[in-house]
């Protein structure tokens, strides 16, 4: 497959869960590279590393999300070139994913920017959705939404793809082996960054035990994921449900406490 085939798949793949989770299914995180970058393998015929990517680029961006004026990094534009790197140059998938966050940042920025600019438009929509013309209105906001706010990024993810990975794929092979063992080492230490942040945002005293449980399942028991995700899942299914018996006992018992006094009037 050649290097401008694969840039049109991977452009008209970002343009397509650009325009279609957020705008049109109001985010159903199908732009998740979990789901992205298996399909995107599947599309290029490396199914097996899309879907290897899209775990390890899912467990880094997982925990980034938009807080506040926060501008996290794109998940989306990150898992396309990354995939398409390591498709095209054959590298290991600790390369593509050195180069996944760097490049999800860039893109962001440049959102950032694009969308200050889309402000400027806001008095003319505003005006637009008062003077009762609902199509119109809808209309000229799936024509920016769809064609006009991604343009810019994609056409800098087809240029990038077309004509920067191989200029960036010889520039790595160029530098000395610590310096890929050390781009080696810090992919596989954002893996472990990602599901820091996720926990530092759930963590609490009532899933502590379950973590330390985790990882020593992991790594003294030798458990794969696959056995830890089933007695999760069971652990989870119970507590649910255990959960949900006792507050429909305290919920019972609240009502028959309000019962109670109608009942003795009732009876004298």
């Amino acid at each position: 497959m050649s290097v401008i085939t694969v840039a049109l798949i991977g452009t008209l793949t970002y343009w397509i869960f650009f325009v279609l989770d957020p705008y049109i299914l109001s985010w159903q995180c199908l732009n998740r590279p979990i789901v992205v970058a298996p399909i995107l393998g599947l599309l290029l015929g490396d199914f097996q590393t899309g879907i290897i990517m899209g775990a390890s680029l899912e467990s880094i961006f997982m925990g980034i999300s938009a807080i506040g004026g926060s501008v996290p990094a794109d998940a989306l534009s990150a898992s396309i070139v990354a995939v398409c790197y390591t498709i095209l140059t054959g590298s290991n998938v600790e390369t593509g994913l050195a180069i996944a966050l760097p490049i999800g940042t860039v893109m962001a920025s440049l959102s950032s920017v694009v969308l200050s600019f889309s402000s400027a438009l806001a008095p003319y929509w505003e005006k637009l959705a008062v003077s009762g013309k609902p199509r119109a209105f809808l209309a000229q906001n799936l024509v920016f939404s769809g064609l006009i706010y991604p343009l810019p990024n994609v056409i800098i993810i087809f240029l990038g793809i077309a004509f920067g990975v191989t200029g960036l794929s010889n520039t790595l092979n160029a530098l000395p082996p610590f310096v890929m063992t050390g781009l080696t080492a810090a992919s596989s230490m954002m893996v472990a960054v990602g599901f820091a942040i996720l926990i530092s945002m759930i963590w609490s005293k009532d899933v502590a035990s379950f973590f330390f449980v985790g990882y020593v399942m992991a790594k003294i028991l030798k458990m794969d994921s696959l056995s830890i995700a089933i007695i999760g899942g069971a652990i989870a299914i119970t507590m649910f449900f255990y959960e949900k018996q006792l507050i429909d006992v305290k919920n019972s018992m609240v009502v028959s406490e309000k019962k109670s006094p109608d009942d003795e009037e009732d009876f004298f």
